[in-house]
């Protein structure tokens, strides 16, 4: 599929508990400022590169628009919903743990909203998980927001050379953390994230690991997860083998050809959008030549949601829910 847009369990981490009910609208825990009043926060002005882009701010965001659910989400696990003026594109539910913070929150648009549309929500931030969230040709592009006095952030999985994963989740939760003044809740949110990967890991690490073909989308082609993007990693973390790792993308295709050749063990199938898990099963089961893929010959599918293999607060949702599935006999 297009990145223009882009559930197997639903999870209530402990920290995304605490940050909705403990921290939205009111003081920080002594190491962030008053959420709100966004001039008693310490630390500023701010200045950070974002993908290229310097930005300098003299205090925290208070009217940001987000773009694309897993920039959402993570403002919430950040105790932000009160900061978000507006927000776009889901590509599923939103956690149940965040919706009566996001049933607040104005929908500006189901995908991307036009300019007019965009500005009219009167952001002082603009927050894109996706590189599309800043289409030039759509008149959303970073360096025309600045122009118009608007500071910006670009998910850094979109930015970063060669393979992302924790690192650079504890980049983009501490980065936004700290731009919005609230710092402490960062260093919590990647605290409990850490845990929870190293907790299945931990079980894991002694197993076979099976050979993984991810599957997104696509019929005349696959759309898959290559080595670049935060799902290779989830994929290794959860003890599989992506048989794709040394695809130079986040998400690209590739030929059937190609699939059969490495025969995964175990296929990964993407839940979004219009078409079922079910009808993605059956393309594959139903295509002769695939016939003699062991995952497809043994009827070996796993599942996750789009939403939790990007960059964002769901990195360790996915270890758990993926690690359950390719491990259901590791203590």
């Amino acid at each position: 599929m297009s990145r223009t847009r882009a559930a197997l369990r639903a999870f209530t981490p402990l920290a995304l508990l605490i940050s909705l009910t403990g921290c939205a609208g009111s003081p920080g825990d002594g190491q962030d400022g008053a959420a709100g009043d966004p001039g008693a926060a310490p630390g500023f002005p701010y200045t950070v590169t974002n993908c290229g882009v310097n930005s300098t701010y003299q205090a925290p965001p208070r009217r940001a628009v987000t773009m694309n659910q897993h920039a959402t989400e993570l403002m919430l696990a950040l105790g932000l919903g009160d900061r978000i003026a507006g927000s776009a594109y889901l590509d599923d539910a939103v956690l149940p743990a965040y919706r009566p913070a996001y049933d607040k929150i104005k929908v500006l648009a189901e995908e991307y909203p036009s300019k007019e549309i965009l500005l009219g929500a009167d952001p002082d931030f603009v927050y894109g998980g996706y590189a599309s969230a800043f289409d030039k040709t759509q008149g959303r592009d970073r360096e025309g927001l600045a122009r118009s006095g608007i500071n910006s952030r670009l998910n850094v999985e979109y930015c970063t050379e060669g393979t992302v994963g924790l690192d650079q989740l504890k980049t983009e939760i501490t980065e936004v953390a700290r731009t919005f003044g609230v710092p402490g809740r960062g260093t919590q949110l990647i605290e409990d994230e850490q845990r929870r990967i190293d907790a299945v890991t931990t079980r894991v690490k002694d197993r076979p690991r099976p050979t993984v073909f991810a599957y997104d989308s696509g019929e005349a082609s696959a759309s898959t997860s290559g080595g670049n993007g935060i799902g290779n990693e989830i994929i290794s973390l959860s003890g599989g083998t992506n048989v794709f790792a040394d695809l130079k993308d986040t998400f690209g295709d590739v030929a059937w050809e190609k699939v059969i050749e490495r025969r995964p063990e175990v296929v990964l199938i993407y839940d979004y959008g219009g078409t079922t898990v079910e009808a993605k099963k059956q393309r594959l089961l139903n295509d002769p030549a695939l016939a003699d893929v062991p995952a497809v010959k043994n009827r070996r599918f796993v599942v996750l949601p789009l939403s939790s293999v990007v960059l964002g607060v769901r990195v360790a949702d996915a270890v758990e829910a993926l690690g359950g599935q390719l491990h259901p006999n590791a203590a």
